[in-house]
């Protein structure tokens, strides 16, 4: 193993390179109600924050990924609207990779989702509803291999076991880097907005997502029975920012802002990070980071030691350490790093997106 601080320095040059790490793609989500405002909000300019998916996955040295290069004016988010003939539901998932695959239904079209809390919203895949009528956004986004325009649709109904998404835009974006990539059909992506209604459980082992549609009467007080012993998990209070959800957790006695994605298949620390972050790092390997062309860039992987999150500690957990610096321009905030797969499966997890809360399973 090699010490972090001297390959953090050698390879400062190529980290430089890398603008943004491991997003499958980008995307731009605006999402409205379809209540008594939509008619003037229909009317209204149409804005759009950037927004990164952080699906990483490599074999060996290869990943798929892209950069964002524009920074676009935020516009707000309108919640569609839910309807469920059950509150609560059992909904199986099944995996590609370290990604969560749950079959999902928009309109007539059935088929495999990947559920990507760092995603804003709904996203459907291009290739399978090209007859869908679509509006192109202001921007474009861009990509190691070039740029291309933001369409927009409408859902009538998104069905999700019981649930149902009534009238949800959706952003149509070419997925096809990430079906070739994992060998299966991808209809499209059950970003963050989606469940600001509901508390999900995901459970890895069992390979099931339990959730509850969070009624008005229950708001601050619903808790699932597997939450009653209080001493079977840790509490961590999560914020809800433009539908991506973010925490904080310590390392190296430094306070680190993280955003939760269970889209992204390993956890990410920032490259500009101060170094004594990384000198609780132990890089082990160079990895090649490629994007849906043919360009290729080097970050590092290794493991970082000694997390705190809550009141659970983290004696080691796999990260790829690459610049995030872009990421500022989407948020309108920087962020130190993410939390994917190989943080999130280690245990039972718990969301409720009313309280803005998680819960850790010891």
């Amino acid at each position: 193993m090699h010490r972090p601080d001297a390959i953090h320095h050698s390879l400062k040059p190529i980290l430089n390179t890398v603008t943004n790490f491991a997003g499958e793609f980008m995307i731009i989500c605006i999402i409205e109600n379809n209540n008594w405002l939509y008619p003037f909000i229909k009317k209204m300019n149409k804005y759009a924050i950037i927004l990164f998916l952080f699906a990483f996955s490599f074999t060996g040295k290869e990943s798929n990924g892209m950069h964002v290069l524009k920074k676009l004016p935020p516009k707000l988010y309108f919640d569609p609207i839910v309807t469920s003939d059950s509150v609560n539901c059992i909904i199986p998932f099944s995996r590609a990779g370290n990604l969560i695959l749950i079959k999902g239904k928009a309109d007539t079209t059935e088929g495999n989702f990947i559920l990507d809390t760092g995603a804003p919203g709904l996203v459907l895949n291009l290739t399978y509803f090209r007859n869908y009528t679509t509006n192109n956004k202001e921007g474009e986004t861009g990509g190691i291999t070039g740029t291309a325009a933001i369409l927009q649709t409408t859902v009538d109904k998104f069905f999700l076991g019981p649930v149902t998404w009534h009238k949800a835009e959706s952003d149509l974006v070419n997925l096809g880097h990430i079906e070739n990539s994992k060998g299966i059909k991808i209809l499209g992506l059950l970003g963050m907005q989606l469940f600001k209604q509901f508390e999900m459980i995901i459970d890895y082992e069992k390979s099931v997502i339990y959730l509850h549609l969070i009624s008005r009467k229950e708001k601050g007080a619903y808790k699932n029975e597997m939450l009653k012993d209080t001493s079977a998990y840790t509490m961590v209070p999560v914020e809800i920012l433009e539908n991506k959800i973010l925490m904080y957790a310590w390392m190296a006695g430094k306070k680190l802002r993280f955003i939760i994605d269970t889209g992204a298949e390993s956890n990410v620390l920032d490259s500009r990070l101060p170094n004594k972050i990384f000198g609780s790092v132990v890089i082990s390997r160079r990895v090649i980071l490629s994007g849906s062309g043919n360009k290729k860039v080097e970050a590092l992987y290794g493991d970082m030691k000694d997390m705190k999150i809550g009141n659970q500690n983290y004696s080691t957990l796999p990260v790829l350490i690459t610049n995030l610096e872009k990421m500022c321009y989407s948020y309108d905030t920087c962020l130190d790093g993410m939390l994917g797969f190989d943080f999130l499966s280690l245990h039972k997890i718990a969301f409720n997106f009313v309280t803005n809360k998680m819960y850790i399973w010891k």
